[in-house]
């Protein structure tokens, strides 16, 4: 038995990051996915080594003539829905828009932009880090001296490509009791203020500083943040709980110590120096070996190249070497229709006219 989304059929138009990000989502639950690509056009890292492109094929067509439109036009009506990522206005004027699709009623438009359709900067341009500064999420990422960005994957796939395709597989279900489709308008700006749902609320209450490094989750609490070891690798401490902040102080053998009492905040520097003491006395590794699997929630901050070693990693599978590519397998994990890589990234196109036929386009 195939995916979740076996039988439902998306068109791609390429594009970066967070578009091909939820692409690649929606190939490894399943559904058949076709890139329209660019002839001749330079790929960032090459097909042979991009991930995002893992699970299906794509077809090759220039959208700026007639020839190629024509045959986009007939891809598109032949699925059952369709993802972009242009600036607003761009697939109408290629005569490509939710608009030019009359006669295909159930087409469900899926749209990745970093500012949404509308607004002041909706044809502006940007990347991840501009979108998520927009949002107030950068602002509490990083230290006091100023933030950092979280690579790009808050605002490009956290907030981007996981709600497109999240949008997608909502609409979708909706198309399939209405008999109609919808354009999913997903933006970037959008989804990251989704995501700070939590902090807002905690905002809210009273419980955060608008100020970076001085608050529970974001570094300044003793007993949520990172510790630089003696071999110069790091641990994270996560012991939010006062019986897994018992457990660290055992481990940690500071158990016995009389210590400040780390519900108030002004606490909290002595209380990172005395940690940062102990556990700068042994290397990352051993650390890991006494307190992994203890409820002292502590864990060794692993690198790329380390990850998909780790006997949990392992354990469960969480990556695999296809085509000589290390790389995550699809998640989340179904109990009775998983999903999984079908193929890894195409080098050449697809045939087209046997494309067309196969899907009745």
């Amino acid at each position: 038995m195939g995916g979740p989304l076996t039988g439902i059929r998306i068109v791609e138009i390429a594009g970066l990051g967070p578009t091909p990000f939820a692409a690649m989502t929606l190939a490894d639950m399943g559904a058949e996915v076709i890139r329209i690509a660019r002839p001749g056009a330079r790929h960032l890292l090459g097909l042979d080594y991009d991930i995002l492109n893992r699970g299906r094929g794509f077809v090759t067509l220039d959208l700026k003539s007639d020839p190629g439109r024509a045959a986009a036009r007939r891809l598109i009506a032949g699925a059952d829905g369709l993802i972009e990522g242009m600036r607003p206005g761009v697939m109408e004027r290629l005569g490509l828009g939710p608009d030019d699709f009359p006669d295909t009623p159930r087409l469900v438009y899926g749209r990745m932009t970093g500012w949404g359709q509308a607004g002041p900067l909706a044809s502006s341009a940007g990347h991840d880090i501009n979108y998520i500064a927009l949002t107030g999420a950068l602002h509490a990422i990083g230290g006091a001296e100023g933030p950092v960005p979280p690579l790009n994957l808050l605002g490009d796939f956290g907030g981007g490509g996981m709600y497109l395709a999240f949008g997608m597989v909502c609409a979708l279900l909706e198309a399939a009791r209405s008999g109609r489709g919808q354009v999913v308008d997903a933006a970037i700006t959008d989804g990251t203020a989704h995501l700070m749902a939590m902090i807002g609320s905690m905002a809210a209450a009273g419980q955060w500083q608008d100020r970076r490094a001085a608050n529970l989750l974001d570094g300044a609490a003793p007993y949520y943040t990172t510790y630089r070891c003696a071999c110069g690798g790091f641990v994270a401490v996560g012991a939010l709980e006062p019986q897994f902040y018992a457990e660290l102080l055992r481990l940690t053998g500071l158990e016995d110590t009389e210590l400040p009492d780390r519900a108030d905040r002004g606490n909290w520097p002595a209380l990172h120096a005395l940690f940062a003491e102990v556990f700068a006395t042994r290397p990352r590794d051993d650390w890991a070996a006494e307190m992994e699997g203890t409820d002292a929630c502590v864990a060794p901050v692993l690198t790329l190249a380390e990850a998909p070693s780790h006997p949990h990693n392992l354990a469960r599978s969480t990556h695999a070497e296809i085509d000589g590519i290390v790389q995550p397998m699809p998640a989340p994990r179904l109990s009775r229709t998983p999903g999984e890589v079908a193929a890894a990234s195409q080098a050449e196109p697809l045939d087209l006219e046997d494309l067309l036929g196969r899907w009745g386009a």
